[in-house]
C-alpha cells in the first residue's frame, strides 16, 4: 500500500497505532475498576465518608490522560451517584437542582459568550477594533506598533472572551503589517501571545474569570485590582524587553516573512465600513456601561447572561444586520459551546452527589486541630502551584474543581476573597505560559505563521517566573 493510503487510512478512521491503542484499553480499565470500587463502597457505607473524593481523584487521573473532558466529568458524576447511592427522588432533586446551579451557569455564560463573539465577527465590529488601534500606530516606529498590536490583540480578546477566536481574527489584519514593518515571525507571535493572554486575564465575561469571582465572592474591581491587572501591566513592560530579544535572535535567522505576505491586505469582513464603525461604538459604549454597572452594583454570576444578549442586540441594532442574518450567527456561536454547557452541567450534579457524600466534613474533622496551625501561606502557594499539573481543558472547569476540593481547607485557615482570586487565577492561568509547550502557543504560532517554537516558550517563562514572583508577594501582603 502506498504511504499516502497508509496516512489517509491512520487519519480517516483507520485503527490507531498500537501505543495508543494501549493507552486507551489502560484508561478504559481504569475508569471500570474506579467504577466498580464506587459502587462497592457504595454498598457497604454510609454518609459523612472521605470515599466521596473517590470521583474527584478519577475525574482528575482521566484528564491527565487526555481524555475527551465530557466522557470524564460523565464517569466521575456516574462514580459519584454510585458512592452515594441515594434514594430515586434524592437523585432526581440533586440532577433537577444542577439545572439552576451556579455552576451550570458559568456553563451558559460560556455559551452566550461565544455566540456573541460570532455576532462581533459578523458586524465586523471584530475587525475594526483591530484596524482602528493599527491606524494610530501608523508610521509612529516598531515599538509603537509592538504595543499597538498587543492593545489589538488585549482590547479584542477582552471583547471576545476567547484566546482562539480573537487571535483568528486580529491575526490577518497583523501580520501583514509586521511584514511591512519588518517584524520576524517569532517577534509577531510573541507580542500576539503576551497581549491576547493579558486580554484574556481581563475580560469582563470569559466563563473562567466569572467562574473565578464566583468560587472567590469577589467582584470585578479586586478581581483586577489584585489579578488580572497586575498580570497585564506586567506583560505589558516585560513586552519591552522580551519582544526585542526575541526579534533580534530570530532576525539573526532569517525569520522574516515572504514579500507577498508584507503586500497582502485582508478584505473588509463586514463590507459595510461605515456601519461597522457605528456598531463598534455601540458595542464599545454598551461594554463600558455593562461593566461598570457590574462593579458598582457586584453583580451576581447571572449579570452576564442578560449583559451578553444586550450587547449582541445592540451590536446587531447599530449595525443593521438583518434579524434573519442575526440570529443564525447568535446559534451559530452558542453551537459550538453546547457541550461544555452539558459539562457543567455535569459537574454541578457531580458536586451535588459528592455533598451527600460529605467528604469535607470527615476531612475537617480528622485534620481540623493541625489546620488551625498551619500557615494560610504555604496552602495557598501550594493550590496555586496546581496550574502547573493542572487539569487540562475548560479552565472554568479547573476553577470550580479547585474551589470545590481546597475551598472549605482555605476558609478553615481564614484565606479571603483577595488571596483566593491571586490563588485561582494563577492556579488556572499558569500553565499558559508553561512550563511546558500548550495548545495556547502553538495556536498563537499558527495564526502569526511562526514555526520556531523555543521563542514562543522562551517568551512564555519570561513571564512566568518574575510572575511567580509578584504573586508571591502579593499574597505575603493580602495574607
Amino acid at each position: 500500500m502506498p504511504q499516502s493510503a497508509v496516512s489517509t487510512a491512520a487519519t480517516d478512521g483507520g485503527p490507531p497505532p498500537a501505543p495508543a491503542r494501549r493507552r486507551l484499553l489502560l484508561t478504559r480499565s481504569a475508569a471500570a475498576a474506579a467504577l466498580l470500587l464506587s459502587l462497592a463502597v457504595g454498598l457497604t457505607t454510609e454518609g459523612p465518608t472521605a470515599w466521596g473524593l473517590l470521583p474527584i481523584a478519577l475525574y482528575a487521573v482521566l484528564a491527565l490522560t487526555g481524555t475527551s473532558l465530557v466522557t470524564v466529568t460523565a464517569l466521575a458524576l456516574v462514580s459519584a451517584a454510585l458512592v452515594v447511592l441515594p434514594a430515586p427522588g434524592k437523585a432526581a432533586d440533586v440532577l433537577g437542582g444542577s439545572v439552576t446551579d451556579p455552576v451550570t451557569v458559568i456553563g451558559l455564560i460560556i455559551v452566550f459568550g461565544a455566540a456573541t463573539g460570532e455576532v462581533l465577527r459578523v458586524t465586523g465590529v471584530a475587525d475594526t477594533l483591530v484596524r482602528s488601534i493599527l491606524r494610530l500606530t501608523d508610521g509612529r516606529g516598531r515599538t509603537v506598533l509592538m504595543y499597538g498590536m498587543m492593545l489589538a490583540c488585549l482590547v479584542l480578546v477582552a471583547s471576545l472572551g476567547t484566546l482562539a477566536g480573537a487571535l483568528a481574527i486580529a491575526g490577518p489584519l497583523l501580520v501583514p503589517v509586521a511584514a511591512r514593518t519588518g517584524f520576524t515571525r517569532s517577534a509577531t507571535a510573541a507580542t500576539m501571545f503576551l497581549g491576547g493572554c493579558a486580554g484574556l486575564a481581563l475580560a469582563p465575561f470569559a466563563g473562567s474569570n466569572i467562574a473565578i469571582m464566583d468560587t472567590a465572592d469577589a467582584g470585578y474591581l479586586l478581581y483586577v485590582a489584585v489579578g488580572a491587572g497586575p498580570l497585564a501591566v506586567l506583560s505589558l513592560l516585560l513586552a519591552a524587553v522580551v519582544v526585542p530579544w526575541v526579534q533580534r535572535r530570530s532576525a539573526a535567522q532569517q525569520d522574516f516573512y515572504r514579500p507577498e505576505e508584507a503586500a497582502e491586505e485582508p478584505s473588509d469582513a463586514a463590507g459595510r465600513p461605515d456601519r461597522a464603525r457605528r456598531a463598534t461604538w455601540a458595542f464599545a459604549l454598551t461594554l463600558v456601561i455593562t461593566v461598570g454597572y457590574a462593579t458598582v452594583t457586584r453583580a451576581g454570576t447571572t449579570f452576564p447572561l442578560i449583559a451578553l444578549p444586550l450587547l449582541s442586540a445592540v451590536t446587531v441594532a447599530a449595525a443593521g444586520l438583518p434579524p434573519g442574518r442575526a440570529v443564525r450567527a447568535f446559534l451559530t456561536g452558542a453551537r459550538r459551546m453546547l457541550p461544555m454547557l452539558a459539562l457543567f452541567w455535569m459537574l454541578a450534579a457531580l458536586f451535588g452527589f459528592i455533598d451527600l457524600a460529605k467528604p469535607y466534613d470527615v476531612v475537617l474533622d480528622t485534620f481540623g486541630p493541625e489546620l488551625r496551625h498551619m500557615s494560610a501561606l504555604p496552602f495557598a502557594l501550594a493550590v496555586a502551584a496546581l496550574g502547573w499539573v493542572g487539569v487540562p481543558g475548560a479552565t472554568a472547569a479547573q476553577v470550580i474543581l479547585i474551589g470545590e476540593v481546597f475551598g472549605p481547607l482555605g476558609t478553615e485557615l481564614g484565606i479571603g476573597p483577595a488571596a483566593w482570586v491571586v490563588v485561582l487565577l494563577w492556579a488556572s492561568k499558569a500553565d499558559t505560559y508553561g512550563p511546558l509547550p500548550n495548545a495556547n502557543m502553538v495556536g498563537t504560532m499558527g495564526l502569526a505563521r511562526a514555526d520556531r517554537l523555543p521563542y514562543l516558550l522562551g517568551t512564555g517563562w519570561a513571564l512566568l517566573i518574575p510572575a511567580c514572583a509578584l504573586y508571591t508577594v502579593l499574597l505575603v501582603f493580602i495574607l
